[in-house]
């Protein structure tokens, strides 16, 4: 069992100023694999203050300088990056395979993309050719507090942290307590980078406590924010008081759209989509609108490619998925499932209780629900777990009304051959990202929503400018510099 106590405060590991400790589960066995401690307030005033000393210094170095720093843990990353790979796997049940392949690789690419944008900022801009003599300089905004999730760690850890230090911002980095592992290590990267004492600073911590204390602190100016709508809230409410700028990654509920005239492979695009990292992703299409015509086809392919999905350990090689990260989750996600026999749905795939061969852990059997009603407990809510709610559609109106009727709107899907159709609806989609006939987002491409999903824009130029201020300046001496 790994002792990771202790916190990372003004460039050093300091005990926590009172014990609290916390136990993190490998979810794959419900054993404990490391302690942490929770923060109290004088550990989070302690990274606070650290944070606003060092401020005044990283705010106004050069940026070329920061960049050189930034870059620095890259390089620690590549050296280490089978560690931040066991790391993820262990404390949130992703397949050693999947952590390697895609959830520690997070960190070089959003890294690279951050500095590609960086090289193209702008520090001062002219206002425009009516106004010579004005400028816009774009400004740290301060001491921001991180406060990120349990499900793609390192890919959150690195769409806030970077662009912040970038930006000529401090951190205080508040990580889920069921991963903080791959956090404290993202510390030791920065440390050993040569990050200037009090620029980032980690505390472990929960969201009643650390979460809290960050979101009223009246030394913090931002906080940035990825976890559910509900604890979006409390922290917009908390963070009122003080007046900071909030940004916010939220839940989501996708809508996937196959029309007939789709891909032979959509239908199963979409079941693996939906399944990987079991679930347990903010942006999943979890909701599958097929057109009619193609509808009963669609749901025999979606319970063969379900039923053909293998679950188990996360330390096991393989293309198989994991477990859900806790009981909690593992919990509500069997709630949701047996709503959905309760409510009427029809069960094609999966169903209540461990898959066959599994009687330790937390997994959850890959399932999927044909006949789906809009209004029914599954299509509504978030349910975070490998469940996937089939539905079918007749014309493209009935597609976007469906799709739309949602208090979210993060990522919505299309899958059609017809170029114009892809258009129209990637326009009429309320959602902060549309992604259409499986290609991914383009590097830089800013990730957010709309509606109860958030509205940040994390991600390129865009993530950068979420930590900036900008400043407008009258007369200025062009022959000065």
């Amino acid at each position: 069992m790994l002792d990771k106590r202790k916190f990372y405060i003004n460039g050093q590991w300091v005990a926590p100023s009172a014990p609290r400790d916390c136990d993190v589960i490998d979810p794959s066995t419900e054993d404990v694999c490391a302690v942490i401690s929770l923060g109290a307030q004088a550990d989070t005033d302690a990274a606070v203050a650290a944070a606003k000393t060092a401020f005044e210094t990283w705010s106004v170095t050069p940026p070329a300088e920061r960049r050189r720093i930034v870059a620095g843990i890259l390089d620690q990353y590549n050296q280490r990056a089978e560690e931040m790979a066991q790391a993820i796997s262990l404390e949130m049940g992703a397949p050693i395979d999947m952590s390697r392949n895609d959830q520690a690789p997070c960190l070089p690419w959003h890294l690279e993309n951050f500095l590609t944008a960086f090289d193209a900022m702008e520090w001062i801009r002219p206002l425009g050719p009516h106004a010579p003599n004005d400028r816009i300089a774009m400004e740290p905004i301060g001491v921001v507090a991180l406060i990120t999730p349990w499900n793609w760690p390192m890919n959150q850890v690195t769409l806030k942290a970077i662009p912040a230090l970038l930006a000529g911002c401090t951190c205080v980095l508040k990580p889920s307590e069921e991963s903080p592992l791959s956090s404290m290590l993202f510390a030791e990267f920065c440390h050993d980078a040569g990050v200037p004492a009090g620029v980032f600073n980690l505390v472990n911590g929960d969201g009643m406590g650390v979460g809290s204390q960050l979101s009223s602190h009246p030394d913090v100016e931002m906080i940035s924010f990825t976890g559910s709508t509900r604890a979006g809230r409390a922290i917009s409410v908390a963070a009122a008081e003080t007046l900071k700028r909030v940004t916010l990654e939220l839940g989501g509920k996708g809508a996937n759209v196959i029309f007939a005239d789709a891909d032979d492979k959509a239908v199963k695009r979409g079941v693996l989509h939906m399944m990987n990292n079991s679930g347990q992703s903010c942006n999943a299409p979890s909701r599958m609108l097929v057109e009619r015509s193609i509808y009963d086809k669609a749901v025999e392919i979606a319970a063969e490619v379900a039923g053909g999905i293998k679950v188990g350990p996360a330390s096991e090689p393989g293309r198989h998925i994991g477990p859900v990260v806790n009981r909690r989750q593992w919990d509500q996600i069997q709630g949701f499932i047996q709503k959905g026999i309760d409510e009427g749905a029809r069960l094609i795939a999966g169903g209540p209780g461990l898959p066959d061969g599994l009687n330790k852990g937390f997994y959850v059997r890959p399932t999927v629900f044909a006949d789906v009603k809009p209004g029914m407990t599954i299509e509504r809510e978030e349910i975070f777990g490998p469940v996937l709610s089939m539905i079918p559609f007749d014309t493209e109106e009935d597609a976007v009304r469906i799709a739309n009727d949602t208090p979210y709107g993060l990522t919505n899907y299309v899958q059609s051959t017809d170029g114009a159709r892809r258009n129209r609806m990637s326009r009429k989609l309320r959602s902060g990202m549309v992604e259409m006939n499986g290609k991914s987002r383009g590097a830089g491409s800013p990730f957010g929503g709309v509606k109860s999903s958030g509205r940040a824009r994390e991600g390129g130029h865009w993530g950068l400018e979420e930590f900036l201020e900008a400043k407008a300046i009258s007369g200025w001496d062009n022959d000065a510099g």
